[in-house]
């Protein structure tokens, strides 16, 4: 009688550890996973929606990048500032993968800089298109850390060689007489205390 006893526990104890990983009947914890990333593409950064970050992100997020990690907060203002430097900013999902809490997602962000406010740089009319990929993990239906990574670099240099260089000589030359006119004032000045000296 034991050895029954102790066997229907084990079976029980398996069943309910099967159902814990089976499915939901929506499809899948991925399913849901890959559709709340979905609405970051879509309402977040393609819309503008921004008040859906408070639903998509947990509290505690956290965005790894290269050089350090940052707050929701600061994930989010720098969302806001690049959708202000590109007003016209869509971003397209090319594939994406999930798996256990993680979703991966490649895409392209493509818009024309024309708002300012995006690393300091003044609007300057260059169409950029960057190709990414980003990693979410998640816990409860929301995203709780992220890696992602991307070249700006070649963006970066669209945008400079839109800039108006010819005010860039202009400061520099200014500066340069500026800076001289600077030392020979200096040279009068020691001119006249060693005179009197």
């Amino acid at each position: 009688m034991r050895l029954l006893f102790v066997f229907c526990q084990c079976f029980l104890t398996g069943a309910l550890l099967i159902a814990q990983t089976t499915p939901t009947p929506d499809g899948s914890i991925q399913a849901r996973n890959k559709a709340v990333a979905m609405r970051v593409f879509d309402e977040i950064l393609s819309q503008g929606k921004f008040q859906v970050a408070d639903e998509i992100y947990a509290p505690n997020f956290q965005n790894h990048g290269i050089h350090r990690t940052v707050d929701l907060k600061t994930d989010q203002d720098a969302v806001h500032a690049e959708k202000k430097a590109f007003p016209d900013l869509r971003m397209s999902v090319l594939d994406m993968v999930a798996e256990g809490d993680k979703v991966a997602v490649l895409w392209t962000f493509q818009g024309t800089h024309t708002g300012s406010g995006y690393e300091g740089l003044p609007a300057t009319g260059t169409r950029v298109e960057v190709r990414g990929i980003t990693i979410w993990r998640f816990l409860d239906g929301r995203i709780v850390e992220e890696w992602s990574s991307f070249s700006e670099t070649g963006a970066y240099l669209r945008m400079f060689a839109h800039m108006k260089w010819w005010l860039v000589f202009v400061g520099l030359l200014l500066l340069i007489v500026v800076i001289a006119l600077e030392r020979l004032v200096w040279m009068g000045i020691r001119k006249v205390f060693a005179a009197r000296g």
